[in-house]
Parts: C-alpha cells; sequence; structure tokens
C-alpha cells in the first residue's frame, strides 16, 4: 500500500485555505467601504475563476469512483496547465489530467498494478 505523500496533503490544505480566504477577502472588500453591489447583479463578464487543484481532486474522484488518491501534482500536459490526480482502485491505478483553466478532464490513463 502506498502512503499519501506528506506534501500532498499540505498543498490540498493550502489550495482549501487559498480559496476560503479569497471569498472571505471579497466579503469583506465589499463590506469595508460604501455600498456593495447586491448578489446575482454584476455587469462584469470576467472569464470564471481557474480550478484549484482540490476541485481537481474532486473532479477525478467523479470520474473513478471509490478510488483513493495516492498523489497529485501540477504539470503541463497537451499546452494545458493541469493537475495530475493519481488514484488507486483494487489492482488498478488511475493517472487524471485535469485542466486548471477548464476544469475538463484532458488526459485519462488506466494501468493495471502487477
Amino acid at each position: 500500500m502506498k502512503k499519501t505523500h506528506l506534501i500532498v496533503k499540505i498543498a490540498l490544505a493550502v489550495a482549501g485555505t487559498a480559496a476560503l480566504m479569497g471569498a472571505g477577502g471579497t466579503a469583506a472588500l465589499a463590506s469595508g467601504g460604501g455600498a456593495a453591489p447586491a448578489a446575482g447583479t454584476a455587469t462584469s463578464t470576467a472569464p470564471a475563476a481557474p480550478v484549484s487543484c482540490a476541485k481537481a481532486v474532486e473532479i477525478a474522484k467523479k470520474r473513478v469512483p471509490g478510488a483513493r488518491v495516492s498523489e497529485v501534482e501540477r504539470e503541463r500536459e497537451h499546452g494545458h496547465r493541469v493537475c495530475k490526480v493519481e488514484l488507486e482502485k483494487g489492482r488498478w491505478e488511475y493517472d487524471v489530467y485535469v485542466s486548471l483553466r477548464t476544469g475538463k478532464i484532458v488526459k485519462f490513463k488506466r494501468e493495471w498494478d502487477d
């Protein structure tokens, strides 16, 4: 049985904390000065926020239900910045590459572990 890397655990914790801080920071700025626009009345057409590795893990686990995450790392695959999520389920090993820009799976590999 492989151990989950400590670095991966720390990275996922930091990503989750950053996501929470980002949402709280926006609310704090909006309430700090003047009147904040009402929810749902935003006029900007900014692109969707990039996907975090924590969200990429959720996407990968939906693709391989019941699998255990063994490693998570950022890399570049086919011109996309991706989060590579390695999963294990039984004797199968899965590599799921999730685009950090769109949240779509750009590559999927499945191998039998001998």
